[in-house]
């Protein structure tokens, strides 16, 4: 009996304890924000928040107002939705709100790969070096150079008219930035192919188009993996696709390509001189990919799509891309040279910034987590002091607190743009409660989480449009069509993609 007895209360104390660590027996302490505790233990309101994250977080807001402490997933997450509060979480010191805990969490879990302690400084001096500056007119051309592979390959004479061409917009975008991209970064396949046959632009485009294809059904799987919500098979196939790219991408690989970038190149031979295994390196290669050219493509869908839908947006940005192209001295014609659009070109088009701004305000939604490393307190822009525990998360979602706000963007979800246009060469500034606001949209994160390579992207989107209105006439299939609505499942992770493609025509300009 004695020993049934003290079988039962291993057991229970077994889980009391696990319901513990669940935080089942959590409760709200002097000056801590409303907590929310859901009723399934672990899990918290982990369901609703995956299922749509937006609806989730205004419905906490209402109830609660600024700040909140919500349970997902076995986490204490304090929500803070005050952009003019966003400065005590993002200049914190990194020994109190860590970002670098969640995203070694969350690059293990959907890359495999397991950084070193140096990965995060590499990654940052590579990036200063060759995505700003110098580094960044290398990177530009490398881009043009790619995009004319991909876009421009099977240019030629336009006399006699040329039919129009139909295709999926979000596909269309999608694959010929990432493939220019891919070229611009992990570089060209060698100029003598199989059995010592030249190879070439052919090979290229035939490469590039095979990684794009299996990039894409990773793509697809990749909210839910990172959130652990797929289903066995489901699973399966993104192992598969994780052990495809750690050999399509080997260093053994990648070493065999011409014009490989220096940001790619020297990252990966730094990782080697600090002692990171070459397998580990290869899975590197593959973080590299996503964070490069995973939200590029759908941005510039959400670029051309809103241009597409709005005809003086349209007008006003063609017209400052022919004026950037004729001062330069460069202009297409049939059977004459392809255009090389540079990055001091890029630096004259204040229209195009704005609307580059502009759908990044409408598409981009990325979540910036911080682990708390010591008991603190976070102070409010209005004053009031909320104590936060050490092991919890702070998260900031501006696509809801900033770029939604109608007080900070009136009309918010109506894509207009000139809204970032500086007015007389004066910054646009944006108030809410009568105060200005410095975080008014947050697309590339902020403080230690910002983008290195935002420089880089937006260079890429603009090329693409530049390229795009400068070769051809575009038009919508049916230009009543609905902007379709965001795919809800990937709030979080970057720009959004949407839930149904919209078919479009183009055609030569000349």
């Amino acid at each position: 009996m004695a020993l049934w007895e003290a079988i039962l209360c291993a057991l229970l104390a077994a889980a009391f304890g696990g319901l513990y660590l669940a935080g089942a027996f959590r409760k709200r302490r002097a000056n801590e924000p409303p907590l929310e505790k859901g009723l399934i233990p672990w899990l918290g309101h982990a369901l609703a928040f995956r299922s749509d994250g937006v609806d989730f977080l205004r419905k906490m807001q209402k109830k609660h107002g600024d700040i909140f402490t919500v349970l997902l997933g076995g986490y204490h997450f304090t929500f803070l939705m005050d952009p003019l509060s966003f400065g005590a979480v993002v200049k914190e010191a990194r020994a109190k709100l860590d970002f670098n805990e969640f995203a070694e969490e969350l690059v293990e879990k959907v890359f495999g790969y397991q950084p070193s302690s140096l990965s995060h400084k590499i990654m940052d001096s590579a990036s200063t070096k060759h995505l700003k500056g110098n580094g960044l007119v290398v990177m530009t051309q490398a881009m043009m150079d790619g995009l004319q592979t991909v876009m421009l390959h099977s240019l030629g004479s336009a006399e006699g008219g040329r039919p129009w061409e139909q295709d999926g917009l979000f596909h269309f975008c999608y694959n010929t930035v990432f493939r220019a991209g891919y070229l611009a970064l992990y570089g060209n396949e060698p100029r003598k192919g199989e059995n010592g046959l030249p190879g070439g632009e052919k090979d290229d485009l035939r490469h590039s188009e095979e990684v794009y294809e299996e990039f894409r059904k990773y793509d697809k799987l990749f909210p839910r993996l990172a959130t652990s919500t797929l289903s066995y098979g489901k699973k399966r196939e993104a192992e598969r696709l994780k052990r495809l790219f750690w050999g399509l991408l080997s260093v053994n690989n990648v070493h065999q390509k011409d014009n490989i970038s220096g940001w790619v190149r020297e990252q990966e031979q730094q990782l080697a001189e600090e002692g990171m295994p070459e397998y580990m390196r290869d899975r590197f290669m593959f973080l590299l990919l996503w964070a490069a050219q995973g939200n590029t493509g759908p941005a510039s869908f959400w670029l051309l799509l809103h241009l597409m839908k709005n005809p003086k947006a349209m007008e006003d940005v063609r017209k400052e891309v022919d004026k950037v192209l004729r001062e330069s001295g460069q202009e297409v014609k049939p059977g004459g040279a392809v255009i090389n659009v540079t990055k001091e070109m890029l630096t004259d088009t204040p229209v195009l910034d704005s609307a580059v701004e502009e759908t990044l305000r409408l598409a981009a939604a990325p979540l910036l987590i911080r682990a708390v490393k010591e008991d603190m307190k976070l102070k409010m822009s209005d004053g009031r002091e909320y104590a936060v525990r050490k092991g919890d998360r702070i998260g900031i979602f501006p696509y809801l607190s900033a770029h939604m706000d109608p007080e900070i963007h009136p009309e918010p979800h109506v894509f207009r743009y000139d809204r970032f246009l500086n007015q007389n060469g004066v910054k646009k500034e944006f108030y809410k409660n009568g105060e200005k606001v410095k975080y008014f949209t947050m697309p590339w994160g902020a403080g230690t989480s910002m983008c290195p390579g935002r420089f880089f992207a937006v260079n890429e989107m603009k090329l693409f449009v530049f390229l795009m209105l400068t070769y051809f006439e575009l038009q919508l299939v049916n230009q009543d069509v609905e902007v379709p609505p965001l795919e809800k499942t990937r709030y979080g992770f970057g720009v959004m993609q949407p839930t149904y493609d919209v078919q479009f025509r183009y055609r030569l300009r000349y």
